[in-house]
């Protein structure tokens, strides 16, 4: 099972504009990849579908409560402090770090810059999916293992 963490912004163009994003939730839907989110970021989530795309509160209840069904919830026991140009971006890493991600989904060009952290790739959406997309076997005959 690959386990990754999603920024907010992942959800939100998911939910707002479709797109590889949504892919990237189908595939957790269908438990294809293991998604991992935390609080903090299910409340950036709510704020800006709320105050940017004006999304009403039962709308956002509905929302949420479907990602509850296919996410799993990690409450991170570390407090990092590693992004300087935007420290709310250490909530992602901080998620990632508690749930043992593999990788991290984002768009965010902090989180991007990064490239990695503590072992764990910080990707794309559209690199995410690609990777997803790669055949189970090498030609050599080994598995091939993300």
């Amino acid at each position: 099972m690959i386990e990754v963490t999603a920024d907010a912004n992942i959800y939100i163009s998911a939910l707002e504009f479709a797109g590889v994003p949504l892919q990237i939730l189908d595939h957790a839907r269908r438990g294809a990849v293991r998604l991992y989110v935390s609080e903090p970021i299910l409340d950036d989530v709510r704020r800006v579908l709320r105050d940017k795309f004006l999304w009403q509160p039962d709308l956002l209840d509905e929302a949420l409560a479907e990602l509850g069904a296919f996410t799993v919830k990690v409450e991170p026991a570390v407090t990092l402090h590693v992004v300087e140009a935007d420290p709310d971006d250490d909530r992602v890493l901080e998620c990632a770090v508690a749930a043992g991600s593999r990788y991290i989904v984002t768009g965010d060009k902090d989180l991007l810059r990064l490239g990695s952290y503590n072992a764990i790739q910080i990707l794309k959406a559209a690199d995410f999916l690609k990777l997803l997309e790669l055949p189970p076997e090498s030609p050599a005959g080994e598995e091939h293992v993300p």
